[in-house]
């Protein structure tokens, strides 16, 4: 242990008692033989560790814990991660006062460890009362670029990102829906590192950067939520992007029915993209292997396996940008195009949308209706008397969240603001009364909306997000 190392620990021995000192960090590096070094605001434990040789983990490996109590350390949470498998890298976020800030990175040596430290640490209880969350972290090395003139073709503006940045590796462009001649007036910038991408973001950042003589929009691109392998294998819903708008589900499902008749369960297709629902997998990648890259009605179509979601945890991950919009499940379709989706190649979700100012996209809901026959017995129900997953919108999901819990109704307060370009910006403000002289007195998004119902659904989404669980 070198002199580095042992001041790294010295911050931290001011404010702990008891276990949580200076000799238990020392006793946990002569136990493991890891290094631990503090530096700009968080402190390493391991990168590599002991022993390790070549390239560190690939991505995927990384997954972040939020929720950690600030007073806990590495010589309790490294034994509680080390059960998922061999840690390459431990990096706690420290405080100036020695305190951790409630957050950390833990980097496996495999991509299965990983998925397996999601499964087994998420929601767990590190000490009584105290749950934290775990879900995967990945280096974002892709860039949204808003406001590309329409006409413009992939090999254009490729060559032109690799003039103004450095560590370009790809483009991704797609057509409009309504005319495929033209992109859809984004495209999605692939850097060969998150450093990269970073230092390019930074350039261009400032709104003053022209491309053609268009100020552009920039932002990191929502990066692809992960579905484990075991998942993806029951899967037997394809996803079909570049479909025409006037193409119908029954030309799809004729289509897709052609390799095999009888296949196809049924299609849900919405605007230019559908769903494609197989009766077996076997036959979702057979058609997906032969399907891919045919026409349909003159557009050439991409098709690939949909990724579910989980329900539950949609409103959180979409807020922290990690819903992959190329998913299905049996209630969820987080998927619906309009002018800037941020996440690449799947037309993003609502809560996607609030999540960033350039990607507007509605959360879509396949929604079952059955046919009301003459004479059937309806009975009077309150909304109250319902579970929360029949709820889709989050400002019904507050209203019930409120009643279980005997209080009032949520409050909402709208307020304006003007963006650069003069159009006016909505956000609101939640008051729950019955906690209003509490610690929290109201709740607040930081972005703004350009419509009435996303600025409310996106303050109803805040507000669930830090009341917890229901």
């Amino acid at each position: 242990m070198n002199e580095e190392n042992i001041d790294g620990t010295n911050g931290c021995s001011k404010v702990r008692t008891g276990t949580q000192n200076e000799a238990a960090l020392l006793a946990l590096m002569e136990k493991t033989g890891y290094n631990m070094v503090q530096e700009n605001g968080q402190r390493k434990f391991g990168g590599p560790p002991p022993g390790w040789e070549g390239p560190p983990p690939p991505r995927g490996c990384e997954v972040f814990v939020g929720k950690i109590p600030r007073d806990m350390y590495e010589d309790e949470l490294v034994p509680v991660f080390e059960r998922a498998g061999k840690i390459y890298e431990f990096r706690l976020m420290m405080e100036f006062s020695g305190e951790n800030r409630g957050y950390a990175f833990v980097m496996y040596t495999t991509k299965e460890e990983a998925q397996l430290a999601i499964r087994i640490l998420n929601n767990y209880e590190i000490r009584p009362g105290k749950i934290i969350g775990v879900c995967v972290s990945l280096d974002n090395c892709r860039l949204f670029i808003g406001a590309i003139p329409k006409e413009k073709k992939k090999e254009e503006i490729l060559d032109e990102m690799k003039k103004v940045t450095e560590g370009v590796v790809d483009v991704i462009v797609y057509p409009s829906a309504t005319d495929k001649t033209k992109n859809r007036g984004f495209a999605f910038v692939e850097y060969e590192s998150h450093r990269a991408a970073a230092m390019a973001r930074r350039k261009l950042i400032p709104g003053t950067f022209q491309l053609w003589g268009h100020t552009i929009q920039v932002d990191w691109a929502d990066p692809e939520k992960e579905v484990d392998e075991e998942t993806m294998q029951r899967v037997k819903v394809l996803y079909v992007r570049n479909l025409m708008i006037s193409t119908t589900e029954e030309t799809i499902k004729a289509e897709f029915n052609k390799f095999k008749p009888g296949a196809v369960e049924r299609v849900k297709k919405l605007r230019d993209y559908a769903f494609v629902h197989f009766f077996n997998r076997e036959d979702a990648v057979a058609a997906m292997s032969v399907m891919n890259g045919k026409c349909i009605d003159g557009a050439s179509i991409e098709v690939t396996l949909a990724k579910p979601v989980n329900k539950e945890n949609t409103w959180r991950q979409h807020l922290n940008g990690q819903i992959s919009p190329n998913s299905e499940n049996l209630i969820v379709f987080a998927n619906k195009e309009e002018s800037h989706p941020k996440t690449l190649g799947k037309p993003p979700t609502l809560p996607a949308r609030l999540n960033g100012q350039h990607s507007p996209s509605p959360l879509e809901i396949e929604r079952c209706t059955y046919p009301l026959f003459p004479g059937t017995k309806l009975t009077p129900i309150s909304m109250y008397s319902l579970k929360s997953n029949h709820f889709n919108s989050a400002v019904m999901h507050l209203d019930y969240y409120c009643n279980k819990n005997n209080w009032a109704p949520p409050e909402y307060y709208l307020y304006s603001a003007t963006s650069q370009d003069g159009k006016v910006l909505l956000v609101y403000k939640v008051v729950i009364p019955a906690i209003a002289n509490g610690s929290q007195s109201y709740f607040m998004p930081d972005k703004l909306c350009t419509t009435l119902e996303d600025a409310k659904e996106l303050a109803a989404q805040f507000t669930l997000l830090h009341l917890g669980p229901f």
